[in-house]
């Protein structure tokens, strides 16, 4: 169930405004535009909040590497799923060395794909 609203976040007030036909069609562009979901949220980010959603343009080999990783990410989730359901599946294990060993280089790969996402966070930001 989704969390009860604060009275003093309820968006219970309202404002209006007239406006042209062409008016309200560049309002409406500029909405789409720019992310915005709905008109009204396009107006308290311009009016009120100093916070504003902002497009990022990437290359084509940016979206090629992202869609890359994230499949690798992906299949790396898939692993240690199975790691752990046939881990909980026996009664009991005993972690050898060469388990250790496997479990530090999932550890590694995950810190450099995490790396590398940070590394392009960076640039986007």
């Amino acid at each position: 169930m989704r969390p009860k609203t604060a009275d003093h976040d309820k968006l219970d007030e309202g404002v209006r405004i007239r406006l042209t036909q062409l008016e309200k069609r560049i309002l409406l562009k500029r909405c789409k535009e720019e992310g915005y979901r709905t008109m009204s949220d396009f107006c308290r980010a311009k009016l009120v909040k100093k916070r504003e959603i902002r497009k990022i343009e990437v290359s084509k080999d940016f979206v090629r590497i992202t869609k890359k990783l994230d499949y690798q990410l992906n299949k790396i989730g898939v692993n240690l799923n199975q790691v752990s359901k046939n881990i909980n599946a026996q009664q009991v294990h005993q972690f050898g060395p060469s388990d250790r060993e496997v479990f530090l280089k999932i550890l590694q790969e995950l810190r450099n794909c995490f790396s590398v996402l940070q590394n392009y966070m960076d640039v986007i930001e």
